[in-house]
């Protein structure tokens, strides 16, 4: 459970965090997480990814955490052509070290960089970009490469481990947890994630899940109604559809929060709506995967 302390050091380092306009990024924060390589279950693609161990004490064997950046990739925009783990962006860094100050070894999958995009891509070009970063058909693949590499290390409980993803990779977060699947033939808890939260996805999914999406473990979403990027009343309307089928599947709509609420620097945290909407969300997932990663 996430104490009061964790979640104000948090909170308010994200707030108060203001990004300099410079040649380059902000220093790293906190201990610089350990850069690994590993396969995608697309059998392809030789992925990059970044450790973040358990801070604090903790047990031989800890369950984990699967982080999936979003369409502007996982680097800092001031990265200046560096793309490893001293440019992390913000954002990533400091989910990063809060799941590892929660005793869970985290990964966050770079899956832009090993196909030839480490910059990422403009909100603006989503009808451009090419196929081998789609958030619904391929990204999934990238996500149970992330599941096989950890279920290979020794420090790591193989049947604990959780998945978050942000905007495009959200979107994919919600397609790797579909009990349809074609990355993980059959899904379930035991060979799968435990669960699974997803912030500000775009939830048309590029079609494939007009009647609704069933998910094989629980699943969180978060959106902002004053999110420029992508539509929350469609997110309503997944959401609404697959409980309907009984899915496990819950929605939270933050009143004023923008897309990418929970970045840390100024732009997003000079919005008290985006102040209020990190608190929560970073509190429920806390306890959220608590809950579901007990053992």
């Amino acid at each position: 459970m996430i104490s009061a302390r964790s979640l104000f050091r948090f909170v308010a380092l994200a707030a108060a965090l203001v990004v300099s306009v410079g040649a380059t990024p902000p220093p790293p924060i906190g201990p610089l997480p350990e850069r690994v390589t590993f396969p995608s279950a697309d059998g392809q693609t030789t992925l990059v990814g970044y450790v973040f161990r358990p801070e604090g004490p903790h047990a031989a064997r800890t369950p984990a955490v699967v982080m999936m950046h979003g369409r502007a990739g996982p680097y800092s925009s001031l990265a200046n052509g560096r793309y490893d783990a001293s440019t992390l962006s913000q954002r990533h860094q400091k989910w990063g070290h809060l799941w590892a100050q929660q005793g869970y070894l985290a990964i966050l999958v770079d899956g832009f960089g090993p196909r030839g995009y480490p910059q990422g891509f403009s909100h603006k070009d989503y009808e451009q970009r090419p196929e081998s970063v789609n958030e619904v058909v391929v990204r999934p693949y990238d996500a149970y490469g992330a599941l096989a590499y950890l279920r290979t290390r020794s420090d790591v409980l193989a049947d604990y481990i959780a998945l978050q993803g942000w905007s495009n990779g959200a979107s994919a977060t919600l397609a790797t947890m579909s009990s349809d699947t074609p990355a993980l033939a059959p899904p379930s808890q035991v060979v799968g994630f435990r669960a699974a939260v997803a912030f500000y996805p775009g939830c048309g999914l590029k079609g494939k899940f007009k009647a609704g999406l069933i998910p094989y473990a629980p699943v969180h979403v978060f959106v902002g109604t004053a999110d420029e990027e992508i539509s929350p009343t469609e997110c309503s309307e997944l959401v609404e559809k697959s409980r309907a089928q009984k899915a496990n599947i819950s929605l939270k709509i933050y009143p004023n929060a923008t897309h990418d609420f929970d970045d840390p620097g100024a732009v997003r945290q000079d919005n008290p709506a985006n102040v209020a909407a990190t608190r929560d969300a970073t509190a429920d997932s806390v306890a959220f995967f608590a809950s579901v990663l007990k053992h």
